[in-house]
């Protein structure tokens, strides 16, 4: 009897120490706003999910993992978890990432009319400069997402007649890769177990699963929820990418 019962408190102990935990929790922003789509890493573990639409998330852990969340535009933040998080609630708070604007030096007299401007300087190295610098400025290419046109906008065909063939794509996966990987930056990949020679692979790699991009390459504009689409696709490949070549 003794024997039976010293086995049953031993099976109800090793239950106890092996059983699953879930960390829950909530993100949100500095002004308390309820933040989507942010990726929660286990360190640990390498799991990673995403929050929902009210800012929850649901990971798998234990006392003492240090989980990291990141969104672009965010602070990256890392929250190890205690006796206290398992117990209740995380909650958690993402700050904005500050974005550094270069110091502009404003030349004094200048009204933009060249003719004018360069009779005000007497000395012809400041009237070259001038010039060099509005030469500089009227390279400058605008930026392609303010340019392009949306969904459903009506675009004056260029010429006359008839348009023949298909119209060309503003961009093309090269393009799209090299703003993805910008936009959400190599640590995003990296925290993946991605090494960064392999990051324009894998992300070749999450197109060919079925991303859908037709519109995106057609107008050369990937918006905020496209990105958001992308990362959903990477949760669904990064397991397969990681599995050896064989088994692709």
């Amino acid at each position: 009897m003794k024997l039976k019962l010293f086995f049953f408190l031993s099976f109800i102990f090793f239950i106890h120490t092996h059983a699953q935990t879930y960390i829950f929790g909530k993100i949100t922003s500095e002004d308390g706003v309820e933040m989507q789509d942010v990726n929660v890493i286990n360190i640990r573990t390498d799991e990673m999910v995403i929050s929902n639409r009210d800012g929850h998330f649901m990971i798998s852990g234990k006392q003492g993992d240090e989980l990291r969340f990141v969104k672009p535009g965010y602070e990256r933040l890392t929250k190890r978890v205690s006796l206290e998080n398992i117990q209740a609630p995380m909650n958690v708070s993402l700050v904005r990432m500050t974005i550094q604007i270069p110091e502009v030096e404003v030349k004094q007299g200048l009204t933009g009319n060249l003719k004018i401007d360069s009779k005000a300087y007497n000395k012809p190295k400041k009237v070259e400069k001038l010039a060099a610098d509005m030469a500089n400025y009227i390279k400058q290419k605008s930026d392609p997402r303010i340019l392009a046109a949306r969904p459903g906008e009506f675009v004056q065909p260029k010429g006359e007649g008839f348009s023949i063939g298909k119209a060309k794509d503003k961009w093309d996966d090269v393009d799209l890769a090299s703003y993805i990987r910008k936009s959400l930056g190599d640590d995003y990949f990296t925290d993946l177990k991605i090494e960064k020679p392999l990051i324009d692979h894998f992300i070749y790699y999450v197109f060919a699963g079925g991303f859908e991009r037709k519109k995106i390459l057609k107008y050369g504009f990937c918006s905020d929820a496209d990105l958001n689409r992308f990362q959903r696709f990477v949760l669904n490949r990064i397991s397969s990418y990681r599995a050896p070549q064989t088994q692709r």
